[in-house]
């Protein structure tokens, strides 16, 4: 079933993320940028929490979260412990509400057009896991980039 093997990538992949978060020797070092790295880690945590919240927890949980994409890169110096507290917040959002969702549900349309054209569900839940992993490996290179 498609729906758990969702489940368990999300968790897989929100938990190495919050691993990348606490594994930083110095703090400061999560709100960071230097030369042509444009977002810290801290901003790419708050920006995938932000994203995952909205396009799952608003539109498929009704979660009533309301976004504000602007502050996920604009805020900074976050305490760590918060951005933990925000990424385990959301991998159990995520784990609920995928756990809801049946395998027709899945094949339904998404109920936003984020892209130029309609896609399923399930389509953009895989979309998502891609945006995610792309921004866990910029926040592991940033860690072993900069925390020196």
């Amino acid at each position: 079933m498609i729906t758990e093997s969702l489940r368990s990538l999300y968790s897989r992949d929100l938990n190495k993320l919050k691993t990348e978060v606490e594994a930083y020797q110095n703090e400061e070092n999560l709100w960071k940028i230097d030369k042509n790295i444009a977002n810290s880690a801290g901003n790419l945590v708050l920006h995938l929490v932000g994203n995952l919240n909205h396009f799952i927890g608003t539109h498929l949980g009704n979660t009533g979260y309301v976004r504000q994409r602007d502050l996920e890169f604009s805020l900074k110096d976050i305490p760590r412990s918060e951005l933990i507290e925000k990424i385990e917040a959301t991998t159990k959002m995520i784990d609920f509400t995928l756990s809801q969702l049946s395998e027709d549900d899945l094949k339904k349309e998404y109920p936003l057009v984020v892209f130029e054209n309609k896609m399923t569900t399930d389509y953009f839940l895989i979309h998502l896991i891609a945006h995610l992993d792309y921004h866990l490996g910029q926040v592991n290179y940033h860690r072993r980039l900069l925390d020196y």
